[in-house]
């Protein structure tokens, strides 16, 4: 157990080092002060640049990667390999934590992004013959909609629908997809708001049945 709970602190210290953060630190911006105050790639696009916010995905997917997928078989001097402790139990576990991370991270006083990104990547390393159902579920709703959250929200909950129809023997993924997906509505409980309220923005090159 101490394999594990070890492991998942340091994924979790992994994720707060948030791409937004790291990328605006050597701008000298921060763009939890700009746009929509969020600290995640999407805010960052928006107003940074796409050069800036590429730079943000590729440190919060990375980190996801290393997380789920480097740091559970790295044997940590003084505390080794636990065989009580379940591979594919400790690699969602540190995935999770890497999400976590990236949404309350420990070093920005707990202020970071939604976790869309950091998800990706976990999922990417985890289960990477998801990444096509949920990026289709979530192109389908932003097309249709215009609501990225929105289409980050379903997308996050096809998850479970998948490893349920393609993983049914995978206790630990379904358990990930299921508490991800709740995360991931939770953290984008303004977005609902907004959307509610009416004043949500829309990806309108993406949107086809936007106004004309």
């Amino acid at each position: 157990m101490l394999e594990l709970g070890v492991k998942t602190l340091l994924a979790y210290l992994l994720g707060s080092l948030l791409g937004s953060l790291v990328m605006g630190r050597l701008r000298g911006v921060d763009i939890r002060e700009q746009g929509s105050g969020n600290a995640g790639g999407t805010n960052a696009l928006r107003t940074q640049g796409w050069r800036f916010a590429l730079g943000v995905i590729v440190i919060d997917v990375g980190k996801a990667l290393v997380a789920a997928g480097l740091l559970p078989g790295l044997s940590i001097p003084g505390i080794g390999i636990d065989p009580g402790v379940a591979r594919d139990w400790l690699a969602v576990s540190c995935a999770a934590a890497a999400v976590v991370g990236h949404v309350y991270p420990v070093w920005f006083e707990f202020r970071g992004g939604k976790g869309a990104a950091t998800l990706i990547g976990a999922v990417a390393m985890l289960a990477p013959s998801a990444l096509l159902p949920v990026a289709l579920v979530w192109l389908a709703c932003v097309m249709l909609t215009g609501f990225v959250g929105l289409g980050t929200m379903l997308g996050a909950a096809a998850l479970p629908v998948y490893f349920v129809l393609a993983r049914p023997g995978s206790n630990a993924l379904l358990v990930f997809g299921l508490a991800m997906a709740a995360f991931v509505v939770y953290t984008h409980r303004s977005n609902i708001e907004r959307m509610r309220a009416g004043n949500e923005n829309r990806a309108r090159r993406l949107w086809l049945l936007r106004p004309r």
